[in-house]
């Protein structure tokens, strides 16, 4: 009967290789979603919208999943350039306009009510609406293939000759 040596060792790196193959997994959709990601930043209009485009990644059961995502100061304004916004009318709580007098119309004007370059505009003024700047949708169509083939090299760079080198651990955002 033959005799079988590192039988130990076989079974140690079969049972590491999931957890390996998911950090490599996870680094490659990272540098997938992070050229997305550069894109939808150069493309913004606002630079505070810009600043808040982050890329987050996470394993749910057997999925690796990448976010390109708008988060943080400035993510409010997103969907409005994403998107624009229709014609509205802005105005007063109606409950603080009703029977107001003079002295609190300025007092109104003090605390920052309806100001508009600096010029009290009255208790409601009308939005013409804002036109849409697409920036997250764009970046996906325009740099889809380079994001894949920036996956491709990142899952190259750590499987070679059978082999999952070490992949750093993923950060979340």
């Amino acid at each position: 009967m033959p005799t079988v040596r590192g039988r130990g060792e076989v079974d140690a790196y079969f049972a590491k290789l999931p957890i390996d193959l998911t950090k490599v997994l996870r680094g490659a959709a990272r540098a997938a979603a992070t050229v997305v990601a550069d894109e939808a930043k150069a493309r913004s209009r606002s630079t505070e919208v810009a600043e808040a485009v982050k890329v987050a990644t996470k394993q749910e059961d057997d999925r690796v999943i990448a976010k390109v995502q708008v988060k943080g100061k400035g993510a409010y304004i997103a969907p409005w350039l994403e998107y624009g916004t229709s014609p509205h009318f802005i105005s007063v709580d109606e409950s603080q306009r009703m029977g107001m007098s003079i002295g609190r119309i300025n007092q109104m004007h003090k605390a920052g009510s309806l100001v508009i370059n600096g010029q009290f505009v009255g208790a409601t003024v009308h939005h013409p609406g804002a036109t849409p700047h697409p920036f997250l949708r764009p970046a996906l169509d325009t740099k889809e293939a380079e994001a894949v083939a920036q996956a491709q090299r990142y899952i190259n760079s750590r499987i070679a000759r059978g082999r999952v080198t070490a992949a750093p651990e993923v950060d979340e955002q």
